[in-house]
């Protein structure tokens, strides 16, 4: 029991390594030899994870060779146009002009109301109101809604707001990020004002606590667990 135990860690971790190593793209949204790679890897790890009469190489092996395939194929992507659109495809115009394409709909094997389900969730309803409308090669829908129908901009309406920056997190689920703090020219007695000014005494009744490059701060405040 003790060798399988150890057997399947040594396979993911090593997977895991793997998958980081290729990129995050890997982790999101995968391309067809991506979500093949995936599938086969897998399989892969599951026989020597069963089974302790197969060496563990036979299985890193294998893999090892996938990863590396995976990687040459990334680069060959990158530096060939062609060979890109013949692995991965092209996107396809399914709504032009707010009208719906049912060639590109019927070619892409998307159904009226799969496309109509992914434009609701991107918060469309009339298909009219939709410039453009692509269906990556990743699977996903990027919808252009016309330029009367996009929400009005600060530019737009010539205000410069000031930019707050990328939030930077000080406390988590209670846990003070000293790092942070200090990374930001912080003090202690200065976290304890903005605490106190959300009507905390301590980090810990903190389940988050974030400041902006203009020094304003975000807290929401931890919630005592049910008794």
């Amino acid at each position: 029991m003790f060798v399988v135990l150890i057997r399947t860690a040594v396979l993911y971790l090593f997977i895991v390594a793997g998958i980081r190593l290729l990129g995050k793209h890997q982790i999101g949204e995968l391309e067809p030899s991506e979500l093949v790679l995936t599938l086969i890897i897998a399989d892969l790890a599951s026989v020597p994870m069963q089974d302790n009469g197969i060496p563990l190489l036979s299985g890193l092996i294998p893999i090892l060779v996938l990863l590396a395939l995976s990687s040459i194929i990334s680069v060959l992507c990158i530096k060939s146009i062609r060979f890109r659109t013949l692995l991965c495809g092209k996107p396809s115009i399914v709504v032009k002009n707010g009208a719906v394409i049912q060639s590109e709909l019927t070619r892409s094997h998307l159904t009226i109301d799969e496309l109509l389900e992914e434009l609701r969730i991107q918060g469309y309803t009339d298909i009219q109101t939709i410039k453009f409308a692509l269906l990556e090669t990743n699977g996903q829908l990027s919808v252009l809604p016309y330029a009367s129908e996009k929400p009005v901009t600060a530019a737009q309406m010539g205000l410069k707001p000031e930019e707050t920056g990328l939030p930077v997190v000080l406390v988590s689920d209670g846990r003070l990020l000293e790092h942070n703090l200090k990374g930001l020219g912080y003090e202690e007695i200065w976290l304890e004002k903005q605490l106190a000014s959300h009507g905390l005494s301590s980090s810990r009744q903190a389940f988050l606590l974030t400041v902006d490059e203009t020094g304003t701060t975000y807290c929401i405040p931890k919630k005592e667990a049910a008794t």
